[in-house]
């Protein structure tokens, strides 16, 4: 049976690093055996049709051959549509009252452990926010992320340690859910 997934690459096409062009990644995934294949903006999301089902496995499919197309490694999340839809579905904050850019998900390569975030003093950040989903963190930023006291604070390493996060504004996370369904 075959699923749309969305690929989540980490860090490209950011700063003049670690080009990745769109025309070139879509011909890789397709190289890779996945068809209706498209890409949403320049910063890394496409989206694939595929009979493969173990997110894991696309992932690491992906990344290898980043590396060997373009001569560095690039983390990448594999999500499911339906993971997707329900992402979207259980967001905690009011995303239909909030802009694109002051609402975003960073997606988890696992469950983070709550107490790994027990040391973030959430009080002192408001009205920024946070809230853990499924292999998701819910971010309130109200006047964005570049600006992001929370985002600075999330930023430290010890937080992640492990765990492959990347974010995606709530602008992205609606048009991937879009593009993801079967």
């Amino acid at each position: 049976m075959t699923k749309r997934y969305a690929a989540l690459l980490r860090g490209i096409n950011v700063g003049g690093k670690k080009k990745v062009p769109m025309p070139e990644l879509r011909a890789l995934l397709g190289e890779l055996g996945h068809r209706d294949i498209a890409t949403y903006l320049q910063s890394g999301n496409a989206v694939f049709s595929s009979a493969a089902g173990d997110e894991r496995t696309l992932a690491a499919g992906i990344e290898e051959a980043v590396e060997q197309t373009f001569g560095f490694r690039v983390d990448t999340l594999v999500r499911g549509g339906a993971y997707l839809r329900a992402v979207a579905d259980a967001c905690p904050f009011p995303a239909h009252t909030l802009q694109g850019r002051q609402l975003h998900v960073t997606f988890l390569s696992e469950r983070l452990p709550p107490e790994r975030l027990a040391s973030v003093d959430a009080a002192a950040l408001l009205p920024e926010e946070f809230r853990l989903g499924d292999r998701a963190m819910y971010l309130y930023t109200p006047e964005g992320l570049g600006r992001s006291k929370l985002a600075e604070v999330l930023g430290r390493p010890s937080l992640f340690k492990g765990v492959v996060a990347t974010s995606r504004n709530w602008n992205t996370v609606v048009k991937l859910v879009e593009m993801t369904r079967d």
